[in-house]
């Protein structure tokens, strides 16, 4: 089978997509695929790359990647994809829109404001919020742009940086919720085991955390049987709302017991210290099988979507 490892990309979470996909090329199993890296540069180049292969396995972070944009190519090509179709991706991007989602479906996310543009800075709507806040780009992903607000006199700086790191888009200003970070992924819809995360001398979970080995405690836990249901039903409520598809990763916070979802990430990290390779290999999942099953599944669900029996490996 002829797979193709897209990386790279054209949005600041270039490098830990390279580095994702990196991590792809050295676990995929050599006996049953012939794989070709092709990165991203530019939104045109990669086209011609793909042309011939069998599927598409995306390393992809960040916009023109991860928002549906190169997989409504690829759909136009005619080439299968790995993970969520481009509606889900679409709006798992959208941070604005997809805790708007949420929230119509029951699942507990922080309060927030998204502004467009400078034009919607109101400092008085964030008093009214309450600091502290979370300042974040409203399509950004791997805390790039991403700060923490104490008090006004810092929120015009913050809001500035994450416009910055995201001129096309909008901002999110987010009420910061306390409690036990866990994450929770998911692989064709079912549950794998739950992570909690705290970050080693540092307030919140930002990018050194994310990616700098011993940057993150990162270890599986077990909850209380109530505890876990709750998260249960918020993780699978998530992923249902937002059409997700094969694999994610939904971040939480738990409060007193009760999941607040922060986010839904349609192709979460894959590199050395990322939580969806870490949460599958306490589900006795290798890296190389977790690579296995991704394909298979995504093989499978976009032959669904075109009618279409295909191979599986």
């Amino acid at each position: 089978m002829k797979i193709g490892v897209i990386m790279g990309g054209i949005s600041l979470e270039a490098e830990v997509s390279l580095r994702t996909g990196r991590e792809m090329l050295n676990h995929l199993d050599s006996r049953k695929y012939e794989v070709t890296p092709i990165v991203i540069s530019n939104r045109e180049d990669w086209i011609e790359q793909v042309k011939g292969l069998d599927l598409a396995l995306l390393a992809l972070h960040g916009t023109y990647g991860e928002d549906g944009t190169v997989q409504g190519t690829l759909e136009t090509l005619g080439i299968p994809y790995t993970g969520s179709g481009v509606l889900s991706s679409s709006l798992c991007m959208n941070k604005d829109m997809s805790k708007k989602i949420l929230r119509s479906d029951g699942v507990l996310t922080p309060e927030w404001l998204c502004w467009d543009s400078m034009d919607d800075y109101s400092p008085e709507a964030v008093q009214r919020l309450g600091y502290p806040v979370m300042v974040k780009p409203n399509s950004g992903g791997s805390s790039i742009g991403m700060a923490k607000v104490n008090d006004p006199a810092d929120l015009r700086a913050a809001v500035l940086q994450a416009f910055a790191s995201d001129p096309d888009g909008a901002v999110l200003i987010e009420r910061f919720t306390t409690g036990q970070e866990i994450t929770c992924s998911l692989l064709e819809g079912e549950l794998l085991p739950i992570i909690g995360i705290a970050a080693a001398g540092a307030e919140w979970f930002d990018y050194t955390a994310k990616y700098e080995e011993g940057g993150a405690i990162e270890q599986v836990i077990v909850l209380p049987p109530e505890v876990e249901a709750r998260v249960r039903v918020a993780a699978l409520a998530s992923w249902k709302a937002l059409k997700c598809s094969v694999y994610a990763r939904v971040d939480m916070l738990l409060q007193d017991g009760v999941p607040v979802v922060l986010e839904v990430n349609t192709l979460p990290g894959m590199t050395k210290t990322s939580l969806l390779p870490r949460s599958a290999q306490a589900a006795g999942l290798t890296f190389g099988g977790l690579l296995d099953r991704i394909i298979e599944s995504s093989l499978s669900l976009r032959g669904q979507e075109k009618g279409e029996t295909v191979y599986a490996g």
